[in-house]
C-alpha cells in the first residue's frame, strides 16, 4: 500500500508484522535492577504470511534515542534466521557452561520487555522501521531505560557485508551474511543500502543500521499503526514465540518493571 506523508511524498510499506524486544541479565545476575545489569538487548521480527522468526542483536543494549532525531545511530546484526519459534525461545533459555576458572556458571533466562506491530517502509530515497507497543500498556522504567517508546520510526539501512569495516566495529568478516547475489548486487558497490527488500533480513549475519527519526508515526509518515489492546493472556510473545511464563519473568512486559 502507497500513502503519502504531509509533503507528498510516497511512503510504501514494504512489509509488516509482529516485533517483540527481549533482555538477557548479565551472568550471574538474576535479578536486574537497572540497566547495567543487563548483558544483551534484542528484537525479534515475525514477519506476517512469512514463516519466519528474525532474531537481532542490538549492539548498545538499547535502542537509538529518538529525542535525538537523525543524530543516534546504533548498529545491529541478524544472529538467527528460524521457520520456528521454539528455536528463537529455546535461544532465550537459562544457559549453564563450565569455566576453568570458576567452575559452572548460569546465563539467566531472557525476560520480555515489549512486543507490538511494525512495518518497514520506504519513504522517499530510504527504508524506516516503524514500531507500536501493545505490551505494555505504558512504557516504564525498563523501557524508558532501553529507549523503547511507546512508538518510535527509524531509517534502517543495510550494510554491505563484503565492504571492510572500521577498525573494531561490526562483525568479523567470517561472521558476516554471504548474501545471494541478487541481494548483494543491490549495494553497487556502496557501504549501505535501503532494507529494501526486507528479505536482505532474512540472513543470518546482515549488519543493519538504525538511525532516530521520529516519535510521532503518524505526523512524520501518515501512517497509522493497527495495535491492539493485549493482556497477559493474549500476549504474543507468549502464544506466538511460546515463551514459558514460568521461565521468562513477565513484569518487565506487562508491568514495565525489571526483573
Amino acid at each position: 500500500m502507497i500513502r503519502k506523508d504531509d509533503e507528498g511524498e510516497a511512503v510504501e510499506t514494504l512489509e509488516g508484522g509482529h516485533i517483540y524486544f527481549i533482555y538477557r541479565p548479565r551472568v550471574e545476575q538474576e535479578q536486574v535492577e537497572d540497566a547495567d545489569d543487563i548483558q544483551q538487548l534484542y528484537m525479534v521480527l515475525k514477519p506476517k504470511g512469512k514463516g519466519k522468526y528474525r532474531l537481532i542483536v542490538l549492539g548498545r543494549r538499547e535502542l537509538p534515542d529518538i529525542s535525538k532525531r537523525g543524530r543516534s545511530r546504533h548498529w545491529g546484526y541478524v544472529d538467527m534466521v528460524a521457520n520456528r519459534p521454539k528455536a528463537v525461545e529455546e535461544a532465550f533459555d537459562e544457559q549453564h557452561y563450565e569455566t576453568t576458572t570458576r567452575g559452572e556458571r548460569v546465563r539467566p533466562a531472557g525476560r520480555p520487555v515489549g512486543e507490538g506491530v511494525y512495518r518497514i517502509v520506504r519513504h522517499g530515497d530510504h527504508t524506516h522501521l516503524i514500531y507500536g507497543l501493545e505490551l505494555p500498556a505504558k512504557p516504564g522504567e525498563a523501557q524508558k531505560a532501553l529507549n523503547i517508546e511507546a512508538e518510535a520510526s527509524y531509517i534502517i539501512s543495510i550494510r554491505n557485508p563484503e565492504k571492510p569495516a572500521p577498525p573494531s566495529a561490526g562483525l568479523p568478516k567470517k561472521d558476516r551474511a554471504d548474501l545471494p547475489r541478487a541481494l548483494q548486487e543491490r549495494f553497487e558497490g556502496r557501504q549501505f543500502f535501503d532494507a529494501d527488500p526486507p528479505d536482505f533480513l532474512n540472513h543470518e549475519g546482515v549488519e543493519l543500521l538504525l538511525i532516530s527519526a521520529a516519535e510521532d508515526v503518524k505526523e512524520e509518515l501518515g501512517i497509522e499503526l493497527d495495535t491492539d489492546d493485549e493482556s497477559e493472556s493474549t500476549a504474543d510473545v507468549f502464544n506466538d514465540l511460546r515463551m514459558e511464563r514460568s521461565e521468562h519473568p513477565v513484569e518487565p512486559l506487562l508491568k514495565g518493571k525489571w526483573a
